[in-house]
């Protein structure tokens, strides 16, 4: 049984194939560092997130933040959700360096406890990346066949709920 926990989130399978982490993937939000499977509510994450890449020196990386679990974890029909999207991250440097494709949107679940990833991807060269024209069925495997970004080079993710909610976690 694997215990690198994008695969046991389903991480690695429903947003990106398996791949060697060969960055360093730092996201705050309120200065708490989330940690792989970290429960945080709407309310935590209501205001973007200062996030960080840290790989090879000199390089330029690419952020996707994405739902798989929209509406509901049971019932992914809009899966992915694309919540943020940001090129031309300079390695070292906080994404508000690069270039905003899209607007960060908070997570706001309605149902279910939702998986929220962030997945990066070193960039070859500089380029003009455009905003997919919706946010619901976005698919970050596309976006990196499309634009030649090769594999993930880091990835992080935490569950979110409804405010006011009870109940635990989900296990896969």
């Amino acid at each position: 049984m694997s215990r690198d926990p994008l695969i046991v989130g389903g991480i690695v399978g429903d947003i990106v194939d398996y791949f060697d982490m060969s960055a360093r993937l730092r996201v705050l939000y309120s200065n708490r560092e989330i940690t792989n499977g970290s429960e945080l509510r709407p309310s935590q994450v209501a205001n973007q997130p200062t996030v960080q890449i840290t790989g090879r020196p000199g390089s330029l990386y690419t952020l996707v933040m994405v739902d798989p679990d929209v509406p509901t974890p049971s019932d992914p029909s809009q899966r992915e959700y694309l919540h943020w999207f940001v090129t031309d991250i300079p390695e070292g440097r906080d994404v508000s360096r690069g270039t905003e494709v899209v607007a960060y949107e908070r997570p706001q679940p309605t149902a279910g406890i939702h998986r929220v990833a962030f997945v990066a991807f070193r960039q070859s060269v500089q380029q003009v990346i455009y905003a997919p024209g919706w946010r619901s069925n976005f698919i970050t495997r596309d976006l990196a066949e499309c634009y030649n970004l090769g594999v993930p080079v880091a990835a992080a993710y935490f569950y979110c709920q409804r405010e006011g909610t009870c109940g635990g976690r989900r296990y896969r």
